[in-house]
């Protein structure tokens, strides 16, 4: 591959620090924008993120860190932005130069608040990013396993085939296997959806329900997001294949899990603000929650799991007894 490639990455936080660590072990110099001047100082000195995935090392000559957001987009031609859903306008605030001419593509796993529209939506309709610029990284893959050097797997999408081998081909190394799709609508969406299952995973682990239980919690949620996919952007695509039901399963199975988290300390009764206090992090589950209520009143699909969420999370409904009246809609 063409190791000059100008690829750039917007965020600090855990996904931001693992696709800098991936694409550095391709690329001559990568761009990196992040705000924190400190943790800036600490990665040129040390070769780690002080703040998340400390364990990722990197080797400094090979980035281009700067707090300067104008300056690393302006010296790129791929984007990757990995800025939690919530804060992706806050992110961008101090963006002026334009994205044309210019690939962006989705690490994001998450509905922007402020438009109530998963991110390649919202870069096209608002943002004036044409949809053959826009692509979408999705799992399955913890951003804690990267740094450990784990095999993980990435499915890179987008409809301009040749920039989505491109990126699969700057991130893929001994330790990440990636393959393509043109599937953008149905893989971000998926990546969003499985936040909520997440949830409703911790919940149930918070609440005292078994390894039986969760299975059966699983297997009806790849059906609620293949209904829900299939409604909304009705392609031929495989609900089975990794970057559907894999990106489903890893996050409602593994501990490195955010939503998961949440969802757990739900259960065992604490409060939405208290949970997301503890966390101290973002999970995105928690606002996607909330937007897919919303668009559903216009599709009506049946989604009993991400309802239980949503009554749980938004209607302050009790868990457990929202748990149990689940049990008898699932099979």
């Amino acid at each position: 591959m063409n190791k000059q490639v100008k690829i750039a990455v917007i965020g600090g936080g855990s996904w931001a620090t693992a696709i800098v660590k991936m694409l550095s072990e391709n690329l001559d110099t990568v761009g990196w924008y992040m705000r924190n001047e400190q943790a800036i100082a600490h990665i040129k000195k040390e070769g780690n993120n002080p703040n998340y995935i400390s364990s990722a090392q990197f080797d400094p000559s090979k980035l281009a860190l700067s707090s300067d957001i104008n300056a690393v987009v302006s010296n790129a031609d791929y984007i990757v932005l990995a800025i939690p859903s919530a804060f992706l306008l806050t992110g961008l605030e101090d963006l002026t130069v334009s994205f044309e001419g210019k690939f962006i593509f989705s690490a994001i796993k998450g509905i922007v608040p402020e438009s109530s529209l998963i991110v390649g939506e919202h870069l096209n309709q608002y943002m004036n990013v044409p949809i053959d610029k826009i692509g979408v990284i999705t799992g399955p893959c913890h951003a804690e396993e990267v740094a450990l050097e784990r095999l993980s797997y990435l499915t890179v999408a987008s409809q301009n085939q040749k920039a989505a081998k491109l990126m699969a081909a700057s991130i893929s190394c001994y330790y990440i296997k990636t393959k393509i799709s043109d599937d953008i609508y149905g893989t971000e969406n998926a990546a969003v959806l499985k936040n909520i299952y997440a949830i409703a995973a911790g919940i149930a682990h918070g609440c005292g329900f078994g390894d039986n239980f969760h299975a059966v919690l699983m297997s009806n949620a790849i059906r609620e997001i293949g209904r829900f996919i299939n409604q909304v952007k009705p392609i031929a695509r495989d609900i089975n294949d990794s970057a559907y039901l894999g990106d489903l399963l890893v996050t409602g199975y593994s501990t490195f899990s955010r939503n998961r988290w949440f969802g757990t300390m739900l259960g065992k009764g604490y409060s939405v603000k208290a949970a997301m206090a503890e966390m101290n992090m973002v999970a995105e589950g928690y606002y996607a929650v909330k937007s897919i209520h919303q668009l559903n009143k216009k599709y009506g699909i049946s989604m009993p799991i991400a309802e239980t969420v949503y009554k749980i999370i938004y209607k302050g409904k009790n868990a457990k007894k929202q748990l149990n009246k689940l049990t008898d809609l699932l099979d």
